[in-house]
């Protein structure tokens, strides 16, 4: 997989913003992105589809070395699952997103969530964690009813064999920096 540019690196400590994610596949990574951008959502472009493990995080380049052995070692110790995405549901009136359901490999999703968001990347969460792929985010209610509406149709079944993490670019668009194969097949 491409990855992004590693962080500027000329010996100074700098702040970074990551994340660690399954992607998900194509067709449907598009299929949701075109979705996305067909409600008017400003970030479809700037997120690619996926299922957060590790949400929003700020490090620095300095604690990426652990970070990243941390993410290497949760990696080997996982084995590949089924994932099945079905169906729309949504978080308001908490939150206004809708998303798309993790219907099969929900219970793998916590469990590797749990792991990852562990040692160097311990921290606490808004919310409970609920795996999911979000489909409109932040627009009006009748732009986020009519999302939920189109999005009750939409099926994706695909083979997890890795995650992803992610850097934060001043530009506001998240691009893959490194993926983590599991290990236990």
């Amino acid at each position: 997989m491409p990855t992004a540019a590693a962080p500027d690196g000329d010996g100074l400590d700098e702040a970074v913003t990551i994340g660690v994610s399954i992607h998900v596949p194509e067709p449907y990574g598009s299929q949701v992105q075109d979705a996305r951008a067909g409600h008017g959502d400003p970030q479809a472009r700037s997120i690619p589809t996926h299922v957060t493990l590790l949400p929003p995080t700020a490090t620095s380049t300095a604690l990426l070395p652990g970070i990243e052995e941390h993410l290497r070692a949760v990696a080997a110790a996982q084995r590949p699952f089924r994932m099945l995405l079905q169906g729309s549901g949504t978080f308001r009136p908490v939150s206004p997103v809708v998303f798309v359901r993790v219907e099969e490999g929900a219970q793998e999703c916590r469990e590797l969530e749990a792991e990852v968001r562990s040692g160097p990347l311990a921290r606490e969460l808004a919310f409970p964690y609920h795996p999911h792929v979000t489909v409109a985010h932040g627009l009006p209610d009748a732009v986020l009813d009519r999302a939920q509406e189109q999005s009750r149709g939409f099926r994706a079944v695909f083979e997890v064999t890795e995650f992803v993490l992610s850097m934060f670019g001043a530009d506001g668009v998240w691009r893959p920096w490194r993926s983590y194969a599991f290990g236990r097949g």
